[in-house]
């Protein structure tokens, strides 16, 4: 090869790099503005809502039951609020919570640790991945068909907390198998070496092990689910109440009215919107914020959850 040929050889290869770093900032670039836009927005948003709840948004709202009368909101009034809505969203995923649970890392726990592999298996594992994808409403509409219907059990909180359950358990299930198989083999072998049964194994070696990412995937489930609105529309739950779904136990201990109506923030919210007085915009905004207080505070602890869990393990 010429010297010739060799300073154009060498000034083609410094012009094809110069030309992919080019490309290379423009897609960066590309791709910090569609991420400044989406961020943007969401701030906009939240300083939006927060402006409009601001004054609004205080203890009286919180303890109070809801009024169909904008002074009744005002300061000074006798006060009326959000508390039936926040107190059946807390027994609502709180009832969602323990299903999903029990549901999701034991179905979990026997794809990955005892099902074999076979093509009945895989069947279900993808079937059970596509139903993570499956819109809110048909659940709700399934939840309707049988929890409402089929099993009698009405318009009631636990058939909304497993109306919920059948909503997030596909996403649980996922993000479990994924926690369990990032347990190392290696520590299962060491244990079934020392003579561990495989339940002691589970229990004592991959449980542990894949807690962190089982209860992350399944809190930011519930984050999801607590603001869900079109699952328990579906099953007549009540836009509006006066009271918590809360009874009498005995000795007049409260306890959860699980076969009673509930209500819940989203639903709540949603009825506030809907009144034509301009105030009660205000109202649901003070509204919305409590409800992102309550799904910060959720994915907060499973941010805490993971970092305590992991330095443990």
């Amino acid at each position: 090869m010429s010297h010739r040929e060799s300073a154009d050889l060498a000034f083609e290869t410094t012009e094809n790099l110069r030309r992919k770093r080019l490309i290379g900032r423009i897609f960066v670039a590309i791709c910090l503005i569609s991420a400044s836009i989406g961020v943007i927005a969401l701030i906009v948003l939240l300083l939006d809502v927060i402006y409009e709840a601001w004054g609004w948004l205080n203890l009286t709202f919180l303890t109070s039951p809801p009024s169909q009368l904008i002074e009744d909101y005002l300061p000074g009034a006798r006060g009326a609020g959000i508390f039936p809505a926040l107190i059946g969203s807390i027994l609502l995923i709180a009832l969602t919570a323990i299903f999903t649970i029990f549901l999701g890392v034991g179905a979990a726990v026997y794809l990955e640790e005892y099902a074999p592999e076979n093509r009945w298996t895989s069947l279900i594992e993808a079937n059970i991945a596509n139903l993570a994808a499956v819109p809110s409403i048909v659940y709700g509409l399934l939840g309707l068909a049988l929890f409402v219907r089929a099993i009698q059990l009405g318009s009631s909180l636990i058939a909304g907390a497993l109306t919920l359950t059948l909503l997030i358990l596909p996403i649980v299930i996922v993000a479990s198998q994924e926690a369990i198989r990032a347990v190392p083999d290696s520590r299962r072998q060491a244990a079934y070496g020392v003579g561990a049964t495989q339940w002691e194994v589970i229990r004592d070696v991959v449980l542990p092990a894949a807690l962190p990412g089982i209860m992350t995937g399944t809190i930011l489930s519930l984050s999801r689910a607590i603001g869900e609105t079109a699952p328990i529309l579906m099953i007549g739950a009540a836009t509006t109440m006066f009271r918590p779904p809360i009874t009498d136990g005995p000795g007049g201990i409260p306890i959860p009215d699980l076969f009673g109506p509930f209500s819940a923030m989203p639903m709540q919210i949603f009825d506030w919107a809907t009144l034509p007085q301009a105030g009660f915009q205000h109202i649901a905004a003070a509204g919305i914020v409590v409800l992102l207080a309550v799904l910060l505070s959720m994915n907060a602890l499973a941010i805490y959850i993971r970092y305590r869990y992991e330095t443990k393990v």
